[in-house]
């Protein structure tokens, strides 16, 4: 593979990143600020007594040595310079000087040019959340939208997911290297975008992931889409970061509602609090990227059969089995039957422990 597109001033700012990468979590409260300077100012800023021999090595740097390592990893590049660079990352006071891209930079290249929207939110999240997020994902790709999220745990993955079983567009922007799926725990996931979507990094390869990186990586994740979502986030949520880069930026944001009472709805809400789009659905979401006042949206896909209602909108309210038969009016047997209804055509789906939650 030739990883070309990158002249060999730029490609000095990911390795020296690369180089500085422990230095940086050690100031990792300053590093957006960092970030946003020149390559000798991160050097004096973080370099310690190391500073001088950084600087050797940074005058040293061999361009055709990095693009030989990034062509190992199947990762092509591409500067600031050039004049295919996604004019969305122009918005930053940091943007990359290289992005680094595994799966294809070509696809990487079109999905970005079209309309693409943020779904964000927490790693550990409910079933409610993570349901949402898949539908979310799904919806959009389907409305060929681009979907573009962190490839974490929880909201991130089921937002690709959704848009790769809807044989969709989905870019990951990564925090570390690229070439290798992070958290680890990702590899399917990883291998399904590396075939049909993009995964994509200021990082060069080999590059492990780091806590700065987090932050780093949610502005561009932000300056690539048009919208952000955040579907589930507690206070002090690392997705929050990203909606505040969005806002920063001037984008649109939305957040979707959970349980008033939920630590995982403080951000949805918190959004839709300070006035960004309250978001239902995919069709919600298009509607603001459209400009147009939302449609009214029921909250859920409705069963067709009259005798399933009452027990799916039970369902709905949060009645566990038991109880939501009882609540629909129906006997044990009556219960089960619509119960196994209601899941074989794709209303609910069961989780563990024996309960069920509905599919948006």
């Amino acid at each position: 593979m030739n990883a070309g597109r990158a002249c060999a001033e730029c490609l000095r700012r990911p390795w020296l990143l690369g180089r500085l990468a422990g230095h940086l979590d050690i100031v990792r409260g300053r590093a957006a600020d960092l970030l946003d300077g020149a390559d000798e100012d991160l050097i004096e800023a973080v370099g310690g007594r190391a500073a001088r021999e950084l600087r050797a090595e940074y005058d040293a740097f061999d361009a055709d040595g990095y693009r030989e390592r990034c062509a190992v990893a199947e990762l092509e590049l591409l500067c600031r310079c050039d004049a295919a660079y996604p004019p969305s990352l122009w918005s930053l006071d940091a943007e990359p000087a290289v992005l680094h891209v595994a799966g294809g930079l070509e696809r990487f290249l079109e999905f970005a040019a079209l309309t693409s929207v943020a779904v964000v939110g927490a790693r550990r999240a409910s079933p409610y959340a993570l349901e949402n997020a898949h539908s979310l994902g799904r919806g959009l790709a389907s409305a060929a939208v681009t979907v573009v999220s962190g490839m974490a745990a929880g909201i991130d993955t089921a937002a690709h997911e959704g848009a790769l079983d809807a044989r969709g567009r989905s870019i990951a922007v990564l925090g570390s290297a690229p070439e290798r799926p992070y958290p680890p725990a990702g590899r399917r996931l990883h291998r399904r975008l590396l075939h049909a979507g993009a995964v994509v990094s200021e990082l060069g390869p080999g590059v492990r992931a780091r806590r700065w990186m987090f932050p780093a990586r949610n502005r561009i994740i932000a300056a690539l889409a048009e919208m952000t979502v955040v579907v589930a986030a507690r206070v002090g949520s690392g997705a929050m970061l990203t909606v505040a880069e969005a806002r920063k930026l001037g984008r649109k944001v939305g957040g979707v509602p959970g349980q008033t009472t939920a630590p995982l709805s403080w951000g949805p809400h918190e959004v839709v609090t300070l006035g960004g789009a309250l978001i239902r659905g995919a069709a919600d979401v298009l509607s603001h990227l459209d400009g147009e006042h939302p449609a009214p949206l029921p909250r859920c896909r409705r069963p067709q059969d009259p005798a399933l209602v009452p027990l799916f909108e039970a369902l709905a309210e949060g009645y566990a089995p038991e109880l939501a038969f009882a609540e629909a009016s129906l006997d044990a047997e009556q219960g089960l039957a619509a119960l196994a209804a209601l899941e074989m055509r794709g209303h609910v789906r069961r989780l563990a422990g024996g309960r069920y939650c509905i599919v948006p």
